[in-house]
C-alpha cells in the first residue's frame, strides 16, 4: 500500500512527536508500505522519511521546483518527482496514495489533508483519511467539524469519512478496515 504522509518541514518542540514520527515510518517499512510525502529533508519530512530509508523501506517524494532550496529535497529517496508547483504536487501525492495521513504539522499540512477530505465528500476519493493525533494534537479539529454540521455546512454523516488514531496500532486497524470496505 502506497501512504501519503502530510506532515511538518519543522520538527516542532514535542519529543513525542518525533517519537511517533519515528514509530510511523518503521510500521510503514516493516509492514512493506511504501511512503509518499512531500520531497523534503527538513523537519518530520526528514525524521520519517528517514526512518523508513533506515529501515529498508520504499519512500516516494513529490516536491516542487521552488522548494528545493527551502525544503532541500531529499536526495536519498528511491524516487524524488520535482514538479512545477503545489498544486501539482498534492494532486501527484494524492494519485500515489491508497491512504492518506496527516502527522501534526503546520497549515501546510492541514491545507493538504482538507483537500483530501473534500474529495473524499464529493466522492472523488475513496480512500482512507486519518489524523494521526499524537497526544490529542487533532483534539481540536473534532469540535470544528461538529460545529460545522451545527450550523449545517457540513452533513452529519461524512463525519465518518475522517478517522483518527493516537497509536500505530489504532492506525493500523483503520486502514485495514476501511481498505477493505473499499
Amino acid at each position: 500500500m502506497n501512504i501519503t504522509v502530510y506532515c511538518g518541514a519543522n520538527k516542532g518542540n514535542s519529543e513525542r512527536i518525533r517519537e511517533a514520527a519515528e514509530e510511523l515510518g518503521r510500521w510503514i517499512a516493516d509492514n512493506g508500505h511504501t511512503m509518499v510525502y512531500g520531497g523534503g529533508s527538513i523537519g518530520l519530512m526528514e525524521v520519517i522519511a528517514d526512518t523508513v530509508l533506515r529501515r529498508g523501506g520504499e519512500v516516494i517524494g513529490v516536491i516542487p521546483e521552488f522548494l528545493m532550496k527551502h525544503e532541500k529535497g531529499h536526495t536519498g529517496l528511491h524516487t524524488l518527482e520535482i514538479v512545477p508547483d503545489m498544486s501539482t504536487r498534492k494532486n501527484r501525492m494524492m494519485e500515489l496514495g491508497d491512504a492518506f495521513i496527516a502527522m501534526p504539522g503546520g497549515t501546510g499540512t492541514l491545507e493538504e489533508i482538507t483537500e483530501a477530505i473534500s474529495l473524499k465528500r464529493l466522492r472523488l476519493l475513496q480512500k482512507p483519511i486519518v489524523f494521526y493525533n499524537i497526544d490529542g494534537y487533532y483534539d481540536m479539529m473534532k469540535p470544528v467539524f461538529a460545529k460545522m454540521v451545527e450550523y449545517d455546512f457540513y452533513p452529519a454523516e461524512d463525519l465518518e469519512l475522517v478517522r483518527y488514531a493516537s497509536d500505530v496500532r489504532e492506525l493500523e486497524n483503520i486502514l485495514e478496515e476501511e481498505t477493505w470496505a473499499i
